[in-house]
């Protein structure tokens, strides 16, 4: 990624005094962790970004020992974190400050600070690492910028108080859910277009694709429900109910189940993860996870799901197997998006560092 006129701030990243963190192996039943961390090394590797909304900071996992490798500061509200499909960045919104930036995922580095839209609040990188894409809910539309650049080369409008988006999995299109219209916009990524909206229900919130790209879902939170859309078609097909308010929705890579996170709300939080058959799109099991369960990523093996509690401040650690939770590691308050890369950080587990990035026009943050 180049370094041009996106790099911003003066002077090196500092690395500063570890802070302490609590992570913990569940027994069967148990709600607060006990003091023995648990392991994945040989089964895992790389890391595990999460955004703390109410910290003002990102939070880098170790995928195999559960520790906090790192606390990053200086990116006001960020709701979405999202890794590029090489592994190499980590791109986060600030909805705050309406911008995206880019961290170098293994030396922290800042990489990028581009402005968006008026109140971001998620971001997806293309397939081909090309382009970026973020949602900017305050303005009604999708911003487009060039992922080696930073240069914004497209703002489209798409429905209202556009929040999730994700890309298909061969890229020409990304699919992204209006909360305030219950429609799903389809944008066609060759010409940066709005194609399509489709009515899918009562408050889309978090899209997401089939492995196989053949099917479209959005979580509907006032529905208790997940919306399934036939791609090919552009119409809803099918709809499953699942728990009190579902947030994101993401598939397993192996293409055999998708899970959903119920967050509830604040006055009733929601402590379960919704687990579907893909192919018969019914729910096959629900599993406790943790209150205000809202943001879901899923490692290439499949095998493990990753889930933040945005009202324990936590992020749950979820065996696919046993379908039980193996792990609570403590991160920073309000954790919302979360992602995966396999590149794990080149710093002394609990480095904080703080990111030179700039202030922007205040925001209210998101509150989905």
């Amino acid at each position: 990624m180049g370094k041009r006129a996106l790099i911003v701030g003066a002077g090196a990243l500092a690395t500063v005094a570890a802070a302490a963190v609590a992570i913990g192996v569940l027994t069967p039943g148990e709600q607060e962790p006990d003091a023995t961390p648990v392991s994945h090394e040989g089964m895992v590797e790389g890391a595990i970004w999460v955004a703390d909304e109410a910290s003002d900071s990102l939070t880098a996992i170790d995928a195999a020992t559960h520790e906090v490798v790192a606390t990053l500061t200086g990116i006001r509200s960020p709701h979405n974190v999202q890794v590029s499909p090489d592994g190499a960045s980590v791109w986060a919104v600030s909805g705050s400050d309406s911008q995206a930036i880019a961290v170098d995922a293994a030396t922290l580095d800042l990489r990028a600070a581009a402005p968006t839209g008026a109140h971001p609040a998620h971001v997806i990188v293309t397939p081909d690492g090309r382009k970026v894409y973020t949602t900017d809910g305050d303005d009604g539309t999708v911003s487009v910028l060039d992922a080696e650049t930073g240069d914004n080369v497209a703002t489209i409008p798409v429905g209202a108080y556009p929040h999730g988006l994700r890309p298909s999995p061969d890229g020409t299109s990304v699919y992204v859910a209006n909360v305030e219209d219950g429609t799903v916009s389809v944008i066609d990524t060759a010409t940066d277009e709005r194609v399509a909206d489709i009515e899918v229900g009562e408050t889309p919130v978090q899209t997401a694709f089939s492995s196989d790209g053949r099917f479209a879902y959005a979580t509907l939170r006032d529905e208790d429900a997940l919306a399934r859309i036939d791609v090919a078609e552009q119409r809803l097909v099918d709809k499953v109910t699942v728990g009190s308010g579902p947030i994101q929705v993401y598939a397993t890579p192996d293409g055999s189940h998708l899970l959903v996170a119920n967050e509830g709300s604040e006055e009733d939080p929601g402590t379960t993860v919704s687990i579907i058959d893909a192919e018969s799109f019914e729910v096959v099991s629900t599993v406790e996870t943790g209150q205000g369960a809202h943001g879901i990523v899923i490692e290439p093996s499949s095998r493990h799901a990753y889930i933040t509690n945005t009202y324990a401040d936590e992020v749950a650690v979820l065996d696919l197997v046993d379908k039980e939770v193996v792990a609570r590691i403590t991160v920073g308050e309000r954790p919302n998006g979360i992602s995966y890369t396999p590149v794990t950080p080149t710093v002394e587990p609990g480095s904080s560092v703080g990111l030179p990035v700039p202030e922007g026009e205040d925001h209210t943050a998101p509150d989905h």
